[in-house]
């Protein structure tokens, strides 16, 4: 049988880690878990969130995957290091990954950190981006409405604009050349941010360069898949099964040749 990637997220966000693991690395397999029935995430204490991500792993080692990506970024910020130390397979998150798009995007070194409360109160990309060049000057802004709104399958409606722009109304001032998307639920709302940030804003997600780092420790290790053949993936969720079917397949039909198969799991408590 064919290891799997395991992907988690609090929701629906780690699709968009999923739709570009698809695309760069076709012959692999995925398993998400999105916790639906909890989310969100960054309102939570951080215990709280670590408990939470221990339990879904636990999960998703049933399925003996070969690696973990925690597709969430209040997870990474205050899980990641947990989670490594309990498991014996590889570990990514999507904060040093995107810390590191935005390094080699920016020009003027003024970069711009959207994410839930819990991200932003973690400083974990501040901290990321400041390892990498101490010199880069970080403006972050806790946006709590964004994901919700993705969670219900609003991302693109008029009302997803202006919640947007009620959420980047302070940012906008700021002399920022480059805006990542601390939460992997915001690419979802990329058209609407672009439209308020505006042409002189380079938007980053994590996505892209985190499947690039999947890419890279699966073939250091002589991890990849074998298989030839178009992987059948699997999604959980622990709640609300016909809107994420429905988001789910809106966002990764283009990648996926069949109806995603998402079980009713009993919420974890």
């Amino acid at each position: 049988m064919q290891q799997a990637i395991a992907v988690l997220d609090s929701g629906v966000g780690g699709l968009t880690v999923v739709k570009e693991v698809m695309r760069q690395l076709p012959h692999e397999k995925v398993i998400y878990f999105g916790d639906t029935a909890r989310s969100p995430y960054g309102p939570r204490p951080p215990i709280e969130v670590r408990h939470f991500t221990r339990q879904i792993v636990d999960y998703l080692l049933q399925f003996n995957p070969k690696m973990i990506v925690i597709a969430c970024n209040t997870a990474t910020a205050v899980a990641i290091e947990d989670i490594r130390a309990r498991v014996s397979i590889p570990v990514v998150g999507v904060i040093s990954p995107g810390a590191r798009a935005a390094i080699k995007m920016t020009r003027s070194g003024m970069i711009g950190v959207i994410g839930t409360d819990g991200t932003i109160r973690s400083q974990a990309y501040e901290s990321a981006l400041k390892q990498i060049s101490p010199d880069i000057q970080v403006y972050s802004e806790a946006c709590p409405l964004l994901a919700p709104f993705v969670e219900r399958g609003l991302f693109s409606t008029e009302s997803a604009h202006t919640i947007v722009e009620q959420s980047l109304n302070s940012l906008k001032e700021k002399p920022i050349d480059c805006l990542i998307l601390g939460c992997t639920h915001y690419p979802f709302l990329m058209d609407s941010i672009s439209r308020v940030m505006g042409p002189e804003v380079n938007l980053i997600s994590s996505a892209e360069e985190t499947a690039r780092d999947i890419s890279t420790i699966l073939s250091q290790r002589g991890m990849q898949s074998q298989s030839y053949e178009m992987p059948i993936h699997q999604f959980f969720c622990s709640g609300a099964p016909p809107v994420f079917r429905q988001i789910a397949e809106s966002w990764l039909k283009e990648y996926i040749p069949f109806m995603p198969v998402v079980w009713q799991v009993p919420t974890i408590i």
